[in-house]
């Protein structure tokens, strides 16, 4: 007999303030029910509350309090989730006006917990730990109240209960400790990454849930979990794919964007997006059937300039042509494939696209031999760092990518 676990309650709070309409605040309610349902709490009720700027004690005034408090009498909550960063003082002065035992949290410690929750290796759990320290350590003193009930459930899990009882002085300790930790982590992707460096390197971004491992899967042909969930994906995978005319890459998939992702999410899973920032091509994956997937795409831009890369070099992935009943319009008429991972759809128009932008990386030179090859071909075999081989209706190909100050062979008819 299988048991049903209940799920933790929880009303869901948003503010529209001036310029965000309230159908966006709805919109935004509705991914903030989807994290919370991912991190295994249930939408039970939900409080949108105009303001022309945020309470500075109590986010939406001590009037809604009282509002939100009966709704939570009413519905059996026990967990209030605002939409929007609270500060340490905000969330104190929420949960005394509140019913007993009633957390309130805010979206990035509802995303905190998510990672918590999907941490399989020891890199992920670093950077999750990392990163919950550094939403605690301004909000250590309302999170102390929580220790004295914590009973489990969303917004405690990750980070132990003796490192939530240690004074600021040891958990800037830690954090500086898993800071190291994370630099020697790098420094071995590092290693990896110039073992790999003779293979094109494509990274796929995007939002959460746009498609990336479906896309990673039909790429690679690599076995990998796939959720209709957000975050399903928090560790990267490199894998080798075959993008036709004997051109391999590696292909990464990488975590995904969301909106209001804090910055200090970002900093401390900055080794995972390196896999990002080194790739010669990086695919933007949008989920083309999403009614707001244009914003979801320029939330993906956002974070892709705040790394320091450049969203206009990104080759624009239209996902999930199969749910839609006609083709989608690249926004800013921005060069697009549309495909669907799922059905394979547009995949043979990727791999074009992709071949193409490889092809024309500035390090990368294509010499032509004659069928017989001869000694010019025996020579660039011996001297060139060969991407790929492929045999012509007028002979054969080198795709070779040139090191810097070597001496590039000489092919016979090239």
């Amino acid at each position: 007999m299988k048991v049903m676990i209940a799920r933790e309650g929880a009303v869901l709070v948003g503010v529209a303030l001036p310029g965000l309409a309230r159908r966006m605040v709805e919109e935004h309610l509705d991914e903030l029910a989807q994290l919370v349902d991912t991190a295994g709490g249930q939408e039970v009720g939900r409080v949108v509350q105009e303001r022309a700027a945020p309470d500075p004690a109590f986010f939406i005034g001590r009037g809604k309090v009282g509002e939100v408090a009966e709704l939570v009498e009413e519905t059996g909550a026990r967990l209030v989730v605002f939409d929007d960063d609270l500060t340490g003082a905000q969330v104190r002065h929420l949960e005394e006006g509140l019913p007993e035992g009633v957390k309130v949290m805010d979206r990035a410690g509802v995303i905190l917990d998510i990672f918590a929750l999907r941490a399989r290796t020891r890199e992920a759990q670093t950077q999750v730990e990392l990163a919950q320290l550094k939403y605690l350590l301004p909000r250590l003193t309302r999170r102390w109240t929580h220790l004295s009930r914590q009973a489990g459930g969303i917004g405690t899990r990750g980070v132990g209960e003796t490192q939530l009882e240690s004074d600021r002085r040891i958990i800037r300790r830690r954090i500086a400790h898993l800071e190291r930790r994370l630099a020697e982590v790098e420094r071995e992707r590092e290693v990896q990454r110039r073992r790999r460096a003779g293979v094109p390197a494509v990274a796929l971004v995007g939002y959460t849930n746009a498609g990336k491992s479906t896309l990673f899967s039909a790429l690679t042909g690599a076995a990998t979990l796939i959720e209709d969930r957000l975050f399903a994906t928090l560790d990267p995978r490199v894998r080798r794919a075959e993008l036709g005319d004997g051109l391999v890459v590696t292909v990464a998939d990488t975590v995904g964007f969301i909106r209001k992702l804090p910055h200090h999410l970002v900093a401390s899973f900055r080794s995972t997006l390196a896999e990002a920032l080194h790739a010669d091509v990086l695919v933007h994956v949008a989920d083309a059937s999403h009614p707001g997937w244009v914003e979801q795409w320029r939330v993906g831009e956002e974070v892709l300039a705040s790394l320091g890369v450049d969203p206009a070099g990104c080759v624009l992935a239209l996902n999930k042509l199969d749910l839609l009943e006609d083709p989608p319009h690249p926004p800013m008429q921005r060069p697009a494939v549309a495909l669907s991972a799922r059905t394979g759809a547009g995949l043979d128009e990727l791999r074009g696209v992709l071949r193409h932008h490889i092809l024309a990386l500035p390090d990368l030179q294509v010499l032509h031999f004659s069928a017989e090859g001869g000694e010019a071909l025996r020579l660039a075999l011996a001297r060139e760092e060969v991407i790929a081989q492929r045999f012509t209706p007028g002979g054969i190909e080198l795709v070779v990518r040139r090191g810097r100050g070597r001496t590039p062979a000489t092919a016979g008819d090239s």
